[in-house]
Protein backbone atom coordinates (compact mmCIF):
# COMPACT_ATOMS: atom_id res chain seq x y z
CA UNK A 1 0.00 0.00 0.00
CA UNK A 2 1.13 3.54 -0.71
CA UNK A 3 -0.34 6.96 -0.02
CA UNK A 4 -0.27 10.30 -1.80
CA UNK A 5 0.25 12.26 1.42
CA UNK A 6 2.58 15.22 1.03
CA UNK A 7 4.66 15.66 4.14
CA UNK A 8 4.90 19.28 5.30
CA UNK A 9 8.11 21.28 5.48
CA UNK A 10 9.41 20.49 8.94
CA UNK A 11 9.96 21.80 11.51
CA UNK A 12 8.04 25.07 11.53
CA UNK A 13 9.97 28.06 12.82
CA UNK A 14 10.42 28.57 16.54
CA UNK A 15 11.62 31.80 18.10
CA UNK A 16 14.71 31.44 20.31
CA UNK A 17 12.48 31.95 23.35
CA UNK A 18 10.03 29.25 22.26
CA UNK A 19 12.89 26.88 21.53
CA UNK A 20 14.43 27.31 24.98
CA UNK A 21 11.03 27.01 26.63
CA UNK A 22 10.41 23.67 24.89
CA UNK A 23 13.81 22.37 26.00
CA UNK A 24 13.02 23.36 29.60
CA UNK A 25 9.54 21.81 29.50
CA UNK A 26 10.64 18.60 27.78
CA UNK A 27 13.69 17.96 29.95
CA UNK A 28 11.88 18.58 33.22
CA UNK A 29 8.92 16.46 32.07
CA UNK A 30 11.25 13.62 31.11
CA UNK A 31 13.06 13.68 34.45
CA UNK A 32 9.79 13.99 36.37
CA UNK A 33 8.14 11.06 34.58
CA UNK A 34 10.93 8.52 34.29
CA UNK A 35 11.53 9.15 30.58
CA UNK A 36 15.16 8.52 31.44
CA UNK A 37 18.37 6.52 31.05
CA UNK A 38 21.21 5.93 33.44
CA UNK A 39 24.25 8.06 32.59
CA UNK A 40 27.43 6.31 31.39
CA UNK A 41 29.53 4.82 34.19
CA UNK A 42 26.58 5.00 36.57
CA UNK A 43 26.94 4.00 40.21
CA UNK A 44 25.22 0.90 41.58
CA UNK A 45 22.74 1.57 43.04
CA UNK A 46 22.27 4.60 40.77
CA UNK A 47 22.43 8.11 42.15
CA UNK A 48 21.42 10.07 39.04
CA UNK A 49 19.57 9.84 35.75
CA UNK A 50 19.47 11.77 32.48
CA UNK A 51 16.55 12.32 30.15
CA UNK A 52 16.39 9.84 27.28
CA UNK A 53 17.28 11.27 23.87
CA UNK A 54 14.12 12.98 22.61
CA UNK A 55 12.70 15.27 19.94
CA UNK A 56 11.25 18.65 20.79
CA UNK A 57 8.46 18.23 18.23
CA UNK A 58 6.68 15.11 17.00
CA UNK A 59 7.65 14.09 13.46
CA UNK A 60 5.17 14.00 10.53
CA UNK A 61 4.10 10.52 9.42
CA UNK A 62 1.30 9.67 6.93
CA UNK A 63 -1.81 8.61 8.83
CA UNK A 64 -2.74 5.92 6.30
CA UNK A 65 0.68 4.26 6.48
CA UNK A 66 0.74 4.44 10.27
CA UNK A 67 -2.66 2.72 10.37
CA UNK A 68 -1.47 0.12 7.85
CA UNK A 69 1.58 -0.75 9.97
CA UNK A 70 -0.64 -1.20 13.03
CA UNK A 71 -3.14 -3.30 11.05
CA UNK A 72 -0.40 -5.65 9.80
CA UNK A 73 0.67 -6.67 13.30
CA UNK A 74 -1.96 -9.42 13.90
CA UNK A 75 -0.87 -11.05 10.63
CA UNK A 76 2.74 -10.95 11.75
CA UNK A 77 1.79 -12.40 15.14
CA UNK A 78 0.18 -15.37 13.42
CA UNK A 79 3.00 -15.75 10.89
CA UNK A 80 5.76 -15.94 13.49
CA UNK A 81 3.76 -18.27 15.71
CA UNK A 82 3.46 -20.68 12.77
CA UNK A 83 7.14 -20.35 11.89
CA UNK A 84 8.10 -21.17 15.47
CA UNK A 85 5.94 -24.29 15.51
CA UNK A 86 7.40 -25.54 12.20
CA UNK A 87 10.52 -27.41 13.34
CA UNK A 88 11.22 -28.76 9.86
CA UNK A 89 11.36 -25.23 8.44
CA UNK A 90 13.62 -23.98 11.25
CA UNK A 91 15.93 -26.94 10.78
CA UNK A 92 16.15 -26.35 7.04
CA UNK A 93 16.80 -22.62 7.27
CA UNK A 94 18.70 -22.17 10.53
CA UNK A 95 20.20 -25.65 10.77
CA UNK A 96 21.73 -25.37 7.31
CA UNK A 97 24.67 -23.20 6.34
CA UNK A 98 23.77 -20.48 8.87
CA UNK A 99 24.44 -22.79 11.83
CA UNK A 100 27.76 -23.83 10.28
CA UNK A 101 29.19 -20.36 9.66
CA UNK A 102 27.54 -18.32 12.44
CA UNK A 103 28.70 -19.66 15.80
CA UNK A 104 26.04 -17.79 17.80
CA UNK A 105 23.07 -18.92 15.73
CA UNK A 106 24.59 -22.40 15.50
CA UNK A 107 24.86 -22.67 19.27
CA UNK A 108 21.28 -21.48 19.66
CA UNK A 109 19.92 -23.93 17.08
CA UNK A 110 21.95 -26.91 18.35
CA UNK A 111 21.00 -26.18 21.94
CA UNK A 112 17.31 -26.03 21.08
CA UNK A 113 17.51 -29.17 18.95
CA UNK A 114 19.17 -31.13 21.77
CA UNK A 115 16.26 -30.57 24.18
CA UNK A 116 13.17 -29.82 22.11
CA UNK A 117 11.68 -33.33 22.28
CA UNK A 118 11.67 -33.19 26.08
CA UNK A 119 10.21 -29.71 26.66
CA UNK A 120 7.39 -29.62 29.21
CA UNK A 121 5.85 -26.19 28.47
CA UNK A 122 3.93 -25.99 25.16
CA UNK A 123 2.94 -22.32 25.60
CA UNK A 124 5.22 -19.64 24.18
CA UNK A 125 5.02 -15.88 24.66
CA UNK A 126 6.20 -13.28 22.17
CA UNK A 127 6.55 -9.56 22.78
CA UNK A 128 7.31 -8.52 19.21
CA UNK A 129 8.22 -5.34 17.38
CA UNK A 130 8.03 -4.93 13.61
CA UNK A 131 10.14 -1.99 12.40
CA UNK A 132 9.46 0.09 9.27
CA UNK A 133 10.87 3.03 7.35
CA UNK A 134 9.03 5.30 4.96
CA UNK A 135 10.15 4.60 1.40
CA UNK A 136 10.09 7.12 -1.44
CA UNK A 137 11.23 6.45 -4.97
CA UNK A 138 11.04 8.80 -7.90
CA UNK A 139 7.60 8.87 -9.50
CA UNK A 140 5.97 6.72 -6.79
CA UNK A 141 3.91 7.49 -3.73
CA UNK A 142 5.16 7.08 -0.19
CA UNK A 143 5.04 3.54 1.22
CA UNK A 144 6.32 1.68 4.28
CA UNK A 145 9.00 -1.02 4.09
CA UNK A 146 9.90 -3.41 6.86
CA UNK A 147 13.42 -3.18 8.28
CA UNK A 148 13.22 -6.23 10.53
CA UNK A 149 11.00 -8.23 12.88
CA UNK A 150 12.16 -8.48 16.49
CA UNK A 151 11.22 -11.56 18.54
CA UNK A 152 13.52 -10.98 21.53
CA UNK A 153 14.13 -8.02 23.87
CA UNK A 154 11.96 -5.60 21.85
CA UNK A 155 12.75 -2.57 23.98
CA UNK A 156 11.59 1.03 24.58
CA UNK A 157 7.89 0.28 24.98
CA UNK A 158 7.70 2.12 28.29
CA UNK A 159 9.82 5.06 27.14
CA UNK A 160 7.84 5.30 23.90
CA UNK A 161 4.66 5.72 25.93
CA UNK A 162 6.39 8.43 27.96
CA UNK A 163 7.46 10.20 24.72
CA UNK A 164 3.88 10.25 23.46
CA UNK A 165 2.68 11.54 26.83
CA UNK A 166 5.39 14.22 26.79
CA UNK A 167 4.44 15.50 23.35
CA UNK A 168 0.77 15.56 24.28
CA UNK A 169 1.70 17.52 27.43
CA UNK A 170 3.75 19.99 25.39
CA UNK A 171 0.81 20.40 23.03
CA UNK A 172 -1.49 21.30 25.92
CA UNK A 173 1.03 23.43 27.82
CA UNK A 174 1.94 25.63 24.85
CA UNK A 175 -1.44 26.06 23.13
CA UNK A 176 -0.58 23.58 20.39
CA UNK A 177 3.15 24.24 20.30
CA UNK A 178 2.48 28.00 20.07
CA UNK A 179 0.24 27.31 17.02
CA UNK A 180 3.32 27.32 14.79
CA UNK A 181 1.66 24.68 12.56
CA UNK A 182 -2.00 23.69 12.10
CA UNK A 183 -0.87 20.05 12.32
CA UNK A 184 0.30 20.61 15.90
CA UNK A 185 -2.91 22.13 17.22
CA UNK A 186 -5.12 19.06 16.73
CA UNK A 187 -4.80 16.57 19.64
CA UNK A 188 -5.83 13.56 17.53
CA UNK A 189 -2.78 14.05 15.30
CA UNK A 190 -0.60 12.73 18.15
CA UNK A 191 -2.16 9.28 18.66
CA UNK A 192 -2.78 7.71 22.04
CA UNK A 193 -0.02 5.19 22.60
CA UNK A 194 0.20 2.74 25.51
CA UNK A 195 2.84 0.07 24.84
CA UNK A 196 3.84 0.03 28.51
CA UNK A 197 0.36 -0.97 29.59
CA UNK A 198 -0.12 -3.40 26.71
CA UNK A 199 3.26 -5.17 26.96
CA UNK A 200 2.84 -5.56 30.71
CA UNK A 201 -0.63 -6.94 30.04
CA UNK A 202 0.92 -9.48 27.66
CA UNK A 203 3.35 -10.64 30.35
CA UNK A 204 0.43 -10.83 32.77
CA UNK A 205 -1.50 -13.00 30.28
CA UNK A 206 1.43 -15.42 30.29
CA UNK A 207 1.47 -15.40 34.10
CA UNK A 208 -2.28 -16.06 34.17
CA UNK A 209 -1.99 -18.93 31.67
CA UNK A 210 0.70 -20.50 33.87
CA UNK A 211 -1.95 -20.73 36.58
CA UNK A 212 -0.08 -20.14 39.85
CA UNK A 213 -1.16 -17.05 41.81
CA UNK A 214 2.02 -16.75 43.87
CA UNK A 215 4.43 -17.29 40.97
CA UNK A 216 6.77 -14.50 39.87
CA UNK A 217 8.04 -13.27 36.51
CA UNK A 218 11.80 -13.42 35.91
CA UNK A 219 13.49 -10.63 33.94
CA UNK A 220 16.83 -11.82 32.53
CA UNK A 221 18.89 -8.64 32.15
CA UNK A 222 22.34 -7.54 31.03
CA UNK A 223 25.17 -6.39 33.28
CA UNK A 224 25.43 -2.60 33.50
CA UNK A 225 22.09 -1.96 31.77
CA UNK A 226 21.59 1.78 31.13
CA UNK A 227 18.06 1.36 29.76
CA UNK A 228 16.90 0.15 33.15
CA UNK A 229 13.94 2.51 33.52
CA UNK A 230 12.27 1.12 30.41
CA UNK A 231 12.41 -2.27 32.16
CA UNK A 232 11.51 -0.99 35.62
CA UNK A 233 8.32 0.63 34.32
CA UNK A 234 7.19 -2.82 33.14
CA UNK A 235 7.99 -4.19 36.58
CA UNK A 236 6.00 -1.43 38.30
CA UNK A 237 3.04 -1.87 35.95
CA UNK A 238 2.97 -5.62 36.58
CA UNK A 239 2.96 -5.08 40.34
CA UNK A 240 0.55 -2.16 40.51
CA UNK A 241 -1.99 -3.20 37.85
CA UNK A 242 -1.76 -7.00 38.05
CA UNK A 243 -0.32 -7.80 41.49
CA UNK A 244 2.59 -9.75 39.96
CA UNK A 245 6.07 -9.66 41.47
CA UNK A 246 9.19 -9.47 39.29
CA UNK A 247 12.67 -10.80 40.07
CA UNK A 248 15.62 -9.47 38.01
CA UNK A 249 18.81 -11.45 37.44
CA UNK A 250 21.71 -11.59 35.01
CA UNK A 251 22.82 -14.86 33.42
CA UNK A 252 25.85 -14.99 35.72
CA UNK A 253 23.60 -14.71 38.78
CA UNK A 254 21.18 -17.31 37.48
CA UNK A 255 23.96 -19.85 36.97
CA UNK A 256 24.22 -20.24 40.73
CA UNK A 257 20.64 -19.40 41.76
CA UNK A 258 18.22 -21.09 39.32
CA UNK A 259 17.13 -24.66 39.94
CA UNK A 260 14.48 -26.96 38.47
CA UNK A 261 12.37 -29.26 40.61
CA UNK A 262 13.12 -32.71 39.15
CA UNK A 263 9.54 -33.97 39.49
CA UNK A 264 7.45 -30.90 38.55
CA UNK A 265 10.01 -29.12 36.32
CA UNK A 266 9.10 -25.90 38.13
CA UNK A 267 11.75 -23.17 37.80
CA UNK A 268 12.71 -22.02 41.29
CA UNK A 269 14.62 -18.99 42.55
CA UNK A 270 15.47 -17.92 46.10
CA UNK A 271 13.70 -14.83 47.36
CA UNK A 272 16.16 -11.92 46.94
CA UNK A 273 15.75 -10.64 50.50
CA UNK A 274 14.64 -13.83 52.26
CA UNK A 275 16.97 -16.58 51.05
CA UNK A 276 15.98 -18.88 53.90
CA UNK A 277 12.28 -18.78 52.94
CA UNK A 278 10.80 -21.20 50.38
CA UNK A 279 12.00 -20.42 46.82
CA UNK A 280 9.85 -18.51 44.37
CA UNK A 281 8.27 -20.37 41.46
CA UNK A 282 8.76 -18.64 38.09
CA UNK A 283 5.80 -18.42 35.72
CA UNK A 284 7.38 -16.46 32.83
CA UNK A 285 11.01 -15.92 31.80
CA UNK A 286 11.24 -12.55 30.03
CA UNK A 287 14.53 -11.96 28.22
CA UNK A 288 16.00 -8.48 27.98
CA UNK A 289 19.34 -10.17 27.36
CA UNK A 290 20.44 -13.32 25.47
CA UNK A 291 20.24 -11.83 21.96
CA UNK A 292 23.92 -11.08 21.39
CA UNK A 293 27.09 -13.19 21.65
CA UNK A 294 28.45 -10.91 24.39
CA UNK A 295 25.63 -12.15 26.64
CA UNK A 296 27.29 -15.60 26.50
CA UNK A 297 30.96 -14.98 27.38
CA UNK A 298 31.44 -18.58 28.60
CA UNK A 299 29.74 -21.94 28.24
CA UNK A 300 28.10 -21.36 31.63
CA UNK A 301 25.64 -18.88 30.12
CA UNK A 302 24.59 -21.39 27.46
CA UNK A 303 24.13 -24.00 30.18
CA UNK A 304 21.89 -21.59 32.07
CA UNK A 305 19.86 -20.81 28.93
CA UNK A 306 19.28 -24.54 28.37
CA UNK A 307 18.29 -24.98 32.01
CA UNK A 308 15.66 -22.22 31.77
CA UNK A 309 14.37 -23.63 28.49
CA UNK A 310 13.82 -27.05 30.07
CA UNK A 311 11.70 -25.67 32.88
CA UNK A 312 7.92 -25.42 33.11
CA UNK A 313 8.06 -21.60 32.98
CA UNK A 314 6.72 -19.91 29.83
CA UNK A 315 9.60 -18.42 27.87
CA UNK A 316 9.46 -14.97 26.26
CA UNK A 317 10.89 -15.89 23.84
CA UNK A 318 11.65 -19.59 23.62
CA UNK A 319 14.82 -20.57 21.78
CA UNK A 320 12.69 -21.54 18.78
CA UNK A 321 10.94 -18.17 18.73
CA UNK A 322 14.28 -16.40 18.97
CA UNK A 323 15.52 -18.39 15.97
CA UNK A 324 12.38 -17.39 14.08
CA UNK A 325 13.39 -13.74 14.32
CA UNK A 326 16.69 -14.25 12.47
CA UNK A 327 17.45 -12.18 9.36
CA UNK A 328 17.77 -15.40 7.34
CA UNK A 329 14.15 -16.27 8.15
CA UNK A 330 13.10 -12.81 6.98
CA UNK A 331 14.90 -13.36 3.69
CA UNK A 332 13.53 -16.87 3.07
CA UNK A 333 9.98 -15.67 3.75
CA UNK A 334 10.34 -13.29 0.80
CA UNK A 335 11.01 -16.14 -1.64
CA UNK A 336 8.11 -17.16 -3.93
CA UNK A 337 5.51 -19.32 -2.22
CA UNK A 338 7.00 -19.41 1.28
CA UNK A 339 4.79 -16.75 2.88
CA UNK A 340 1.78 -18.15 1.01
CA UNK A 341 2.42 -21.59 2.50
CA UNK A 342 2.58 -20.25 6.05
CA UNK A 343 -0.54 -18.11 5.82
CA UNK A 344 -2.70 -19.98 3.29
CA UNK A 345 -1.48 -23.57 3.63
CA UNK A 346 -4.33 -25.83 4.71
CA UNK A 347 -2.16 -27.95 6.99
CA UNK A 348 -0.94 -24.99 9.03
CA UNK A 349 -1.94 -25.02 12.73
CA UNK A 350 -4.78 -22.84 13.94
CA UNK A 351 -2.90 -20.65 16.39
CA UNK A 352 -6.15 -19.26 17.76
CA UNK A 353 -5.84 -15.65 16.62
CA UNK A 354 -8.87 -15.59 14.36
CA UNK A 355 -6.55 -16.58 11.54
CA UNK A 356 -7.14 -20.32 11.40
CA UNK A 357 -7.22 -22.44 8.27
CA UNK A 358 -9.29 -20.75 5.56
CA UNK A 359 -9.67 -17.42 7.38
CA UNK A 360 -6.75 -15.69 5.66
CA UNK A 361 -6.88 -14.50 2.08
CA UNK A 362 -4.53 -13.65 -0.76
CA UNK A 363 -5.16 -10.00 0.11
CA UNK A 364 -3.58 -10.57 3.54
CA UNK A 365 -0.51 -12.07 1.89
CA UNK A 366 -0.30 -9.16 -0.55
CA UNK A 367 -0.47 -6.64 2.33
CA UNK A 368 2.55 -8.22 4.00
CA UNK A 369 4.52 -8.53 0.78
CA UNK A 370 3.80 -4.90 -0.08
CA UNK A 371 5.70 -3.87 3.07
CA UNK A 372 8.88 -5.73 2.05
CA UNK A 373 11.91 -4.48 0.16
CA UNK A 374 14.19 -6.74 -1.92
CA UNK A 375 15.90 -9.48 0.15
CA UNK A 376 18.50 -11.90 -1.21
CA UNK A 377 20.50 -14.89 0.05
CA UNK A 378 24.28 -14.92 -0.09
CA UNK A 379 24.61 -18.62 -0.92
CA UNK A 380 25.68 -20.50 -4.05
CA UNK A 381 22.18 -20.91 -5.49
CA UNK A 382 21.36 -19.12 -8.73
CA UNK A 383 19.42 -16.59 -6.65
CA UNK A 384 22.44 -16.13 -4.38
CA UNK A 385 24.84 -15.78 -7.32
CA UNK A 386 22.64 -13.04 -8.74
CA UNK A 387 22.69 -11.31 -5.35
CA UNK A 388 26.46 -11.54 -5.18
CA UNK A 389 26.80 -9.93 -8.60
CA UNK A 390 24.49 -7.09 -7.52
CA UNK A 391 26.44 -6.60 -4.28
CA UNK A 392 29.72 -6.30 -6.19
CA UNK A 393 28.55 -4.17 -9.12
CA UNK A 394 25.84 -2.00 -7.50
CA UNK A 395 26.75 -1.89 -3.79
CA UNK A 396 25.35 1.63 -3.34
CA UNK A 397 21.85 0.08 -3.46
CA UNK A 398 22.31 -2.39 -0.61
CA UNK A 399 23.06 -3.23 3.01
CA UNK A 400 24.63 -6.54 4.05
CA UNK A 401 23.14 -7.90 7.29
CA UNK A 402 24.42 -10.64 9.62
CA UNK A 403 22.23 -12.70 11.96
CA UNK A 404 22.44 -10.20 14.82
CA UNK A 405 20.21 -7.96 16.91
CA UNK A 406 21.00 -4.67 18.59
CA UNK A 407 22.48 -2.60 15.73
CA UNK A 408 26.05 -1.78 14.77
CA UNK A 409 26.62 -4.98 12.77
CA UNK A 410 25.61 -4.09 9.21
CA UNK A 411 27.82 -3.40 6.18
CA UNK A 412 26.67 -0.55 3.95
CA UNK A 413 27.08 0.45 0.33
CA UNK A 414 30.64 0.85 -0.92
CA UNK A 415 32.04 -1.20 1.97
CA UNK A 416 30.22 -4.34 0.80
CA UNK A 417 32.51 -5.58 -2.04
CA UNK A 418 35.70 -5.47 0.03
CA UNK A 419 33.97 -7.11 2.98
CA UNK A 420 32.59 -9.94 0.85
CA UNK A 421 35.97 -10.62 -0.74
CA UNK A 422 37.56 -10.77 2.72
CA UNK A 423 34.95 -13.31 3.83
CA UNK A 424 35.61 -15.44 0.77
CA UNK A 425 39.36 -15.29 1.34
CA UNK A 426 39.10 -16.80 4.81
CA UNK A 427 40.31 -20.38 5.01
CA UNK A 428 37.67 -23.07 5.45
CA UNK A 429 37.58 -26.83 5.73
CA UNK A 430 36.40 -29.08 2.90
CA UNK A 431 32.63 -28.90 2.54
CA UNK A 432 32.30 -25.93 4.89
CA UNK A 433 30.17 -23.14 3.40
CA UNK A 434 31.55 -19.65 2.91
CA UNK A 435 30.98 -17.27 5.80
CA UNK A 436 29.08 -14.97 3.48
CA UNK A 437 26.17 -17.43 3.77
CA UNK A 438 25.65 -16.13 7.30
CA UNK A 439 24.53 -12.81 5.77
CA UNK A 440 21.59 -11.57 3.75
CA UNK A 441 21.58 -8.77 1.18
CA UNK A 442 18.84 -6.17 1.54
CA UNK A 443 17.91 -3.29 -0.73
CA UNK A 444 18.32 0.04 0.98
CA UNK A 445 15.06 1.72 1.94
CA UNK A 446 14.99 5.35 0.80
CA UNK A 447 13.28 7.57 3.40
CA UNK A 448 11.84 10.89 2.19
CA UNK A 449 14.19 13.86 2.29
CA UNK A 450 13.55 17.33 3.62
CA UNK A 451 12.25 16.54 7.09
CA UNK A 452 14.16 17.97 10.01
CA UNK A 453 13.59 18.08 13.76
CA UNK A 454 15.21 19.33 16.95
CA UNK A 455 17.08 16.41 18.54
CA UNK A 456 18.03 16.59 22.22
CA UNK A 457 20.72 14.17 23.35
CA UNK A 458 20.25 12.74 26.84
CA UNK A 459 21.81 15.03 29.43
CA UNK A 460 22.16 18.03 27.08
CA UNK A 461 20.42 21.38 27.60
CA UNK A 462 20.38 22.23 23.90
CA UNK A 463 19.13 20.65 20.68
CA UNK A 464 20.54 19.90 17.24
CA UNK A 465 18.44 20.78 14.20
CA UNK A 466 19.10 17.85 11.89
CA UNK A 467 17.96 16.31 8.63
CA UNK A 468 16.25 13.19 9.95
CA UNK A 469 15.15 9.62 9.31
CA UNK A 470 12.39 8.10 11.47
CA UNK A 471 11.80 4.40 12.07
CA UNK A 472 8.34 3.24 13.18
CA UNK A 473 8.09 0.13 15.33
CA UNK A 474 4.78 -1.63 16.02
CA UNK A 475 4.57 -3.84 19.11
CA UNK A 476 2.64 -7.08 19.24
CA UNK A 477 1.81 -9.66 21.90
CA UNK A 478 1.33 -13.33 21.09
CA UNK A 479 0.67 -16.24 23.46
CA UNK A 480 0.48 -19.49 21.49
CA UNK A 481 1.40 -23.15 21.31
CA UNK A 482 -0.91 -24.79 23.82
CA UNK A 483 -4.69 -25.03 23.95
CA UNK A 484 -5.91 -22.80 21.12
CA UNK A 485 -8.60 -21.34 23.39
CA UNK A 486 -5.85 -20.13 25.70
CA UNK A 487 -3.94 -18.31 22.97
CA UNK A 488 -4.03 -14.52 22.64
CA UNK A 489 -2.85 -11.89 20.22
CA UNK A 490 -2.90 -8.12 20.21
CA UNK A 491 -1.29 -5.04 18.77
CA UNK A 492 0.46 -3.28 21.64
CA UNK A 493 1.37 0.27 20.60
CA UNK A 494 4.16 1.91 18.64
CA UNK A 495 7.66 3.36 18.88
CA UNK A 496 9.13 6.11 16.71
CA UNK A 497 12.91 6.50 16.75
CA UNK A 498 14.39 9.47 14.92
CA UNK A 499 18.05 10.01 14.02
CA UNK A 500 20.18 12.30 11.91
CA UNK A 501 20.28 11.19 8.27
CA UNK A 502 24.09 11.14 8.36
CA UNK A 503 24.03 7.97 10.52
CA UNK A 504 23.34 4.54 9.02
CA UNK A 505 23.05 2.88 12.42
CA UNK A 506 20.70 3.74 15.26
CA UNK A 507 21.01 3.39 19.02
CA UNK A 508 19.06 5.34 21.63
CA UNK A 509 21.29 4.53 24.60
CA UNK A 510 24.40 5.80 22.78
CA UNK A 511 22.62 8.97 21.71
CA UNK A 512 22.34 8.40 17.95
CA UNK A 513 18.54 7.99 17.89
CA UNK A 514 15.92 9.96 19.80
CA UNK A 515 12.60 8.63 21.01
CA UNK A 516 9.90 10.49 19.15
CA UNK A 517 6.14 10.49 18.47
CA UNK A 518 4.38 10.39 15.09
CA UNK A 519 2.42 13.45 14.02
CA UNK A 520 -0.24 11.96 11.77
CA UNK A 521 -0.71 13.77 8.46
CA UNK A 522 -3.70 13.18 6.16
Amino acid sequence: MSVSTTLPDWPPALTPEQHQHLILLSSTYALSHGFTLLPPQSANPPTSAISAPLTLLPTPFPRGLYELAVALQPLYNALYARITLDWEFLDRVMGGSVSKVDSFQGELWRGWKSIRNDLVQPLQLGLFRSDYLLHETQGEELSIKQVEFNTIAASFGALSQRASEMHRYLQKATDGFYSISPHLTKPSNIPQNEPLRNLASGLAQGWKAYGKDDAVILFVVQEGERNVFDQRWLEYELLESHGIQVIRHTFSELSSLATIDPSTKNLLLPSPLQPSSPPKEVSVVYYRAAYTPTDYPTSAEWTTRILLEQSKAIKCPSMALQLSGAKKIQQVLSEPGVLEDFLLGKDRPDVGFGVGAGSLTRADVDKLRSSWIGLYPMDDSSYGQKAYELAITEPERFVLKPQREGGGNNIYRENIPTFLKELEAEAREDGEPSKKEGYILMELIEPPKGLRNHLVKGGDNHSRNSDIVSELGVYGVSLFGGDVKQNITSTAGTLLRTKGRESDEGGVAIGISSIDSPLLID
